[in-house]
């Protein structure tokens, strides 16, 4: 089974560490670490799968590749 991709990347702005979900839009969260940001984003999917089940939403499978992986 494919699971969503997720970046992480730090933020200058913020502070700390962004990991977010390209197919679901607006799924981030923050982190002081990558370790952090990754739990937290992961924790974020789950919220977010919870709630477009429960409102009807339909769901996208995941599809997100970066461009260094495409290349092969």
């Amino acid at each position: 089974m494919r699971d969503y991709h997720i970046n992480i990347f730090y933020s200058r702005d913020d502070g700390g560490y962004i990991a977010d979900i390209p197919d679901l839009a607006h799924c981030s969260a923050f982190g002081n670490s990558p370790a952090e940001a990754l739990q937290e984003v992961l924790k974020a999917k789950t919220a977010w799968l919870e709630s477009a089940k429960a409102h009807g939403k339909s769901i996208p499978r995941p599809r997100y590749r970066p461009l260094i992986y495409q290349m092969a």
